[in-house]
């Protein structure tokens, strides 16, 4: 084996991180700060009761970041991270007083260990219940 072969002992379905996230509503305020993002229903309970929301949702964005967050942590390096898709299939609403928490968890969907790549699916729930579907994320391994 030459010196820049690696050999990686990864299966399909190998959970390569975990990871779980408390958001309340200092959370979203904060990140409508660094965003620039303030839309009213991600701050205030009237705004989003009258648009048919159940309650202040986090952004989507954010919800996002969170997501791919152990899969970077994992890698040790952002710039391993290639490729990045999520579809946003239920709000995050954040609980005025308990605010709510984000579970993460990336395990390999595909890997290419020719290219030393691999495609990681991240399951990101909330109350058990999926709020991102289809998060993929394409990671060159480490």
């Amino acid at each position: 084996m030459s010196d820049q072969e690696t050999v990686h002992e990864y299966e399909v379905g190998d959970q390569v991180a975990s990871a779980s996230y408390h958001l309340t509503r200092d959370s979203l305020v904060r990140y409508a700060g660094a965003s620039g993002d303030f839309n009213a229903i991600h701050y205030r309970d009237d705004v989003a009761a009258e648009v048919g929301l159940p309650g202040v949702l986090a952004h989507g964005m954010l919800t996002m970041g969170l997501a791919v967050q152990p899969v970077v942590d994992w890698l040790g390096d952002p710039a391993l991270v290639s490729g990045y898709q999520v579809r946003f299939t239920r709000p995050v609403v954040v609980d005025p007083i308990d605010g709510v928490d984000v579970a993460v968890v990336a395990k390999i969907g595909q890997l290419d260990e020719g290219a030393g790549t691999a495609r990681i699916d991240l399951t990101t729930t909330v109350n058990d219940e999926t709020v991102l579907g289809k998060a993929q994320v394409r990671v060159r391994l480490p």
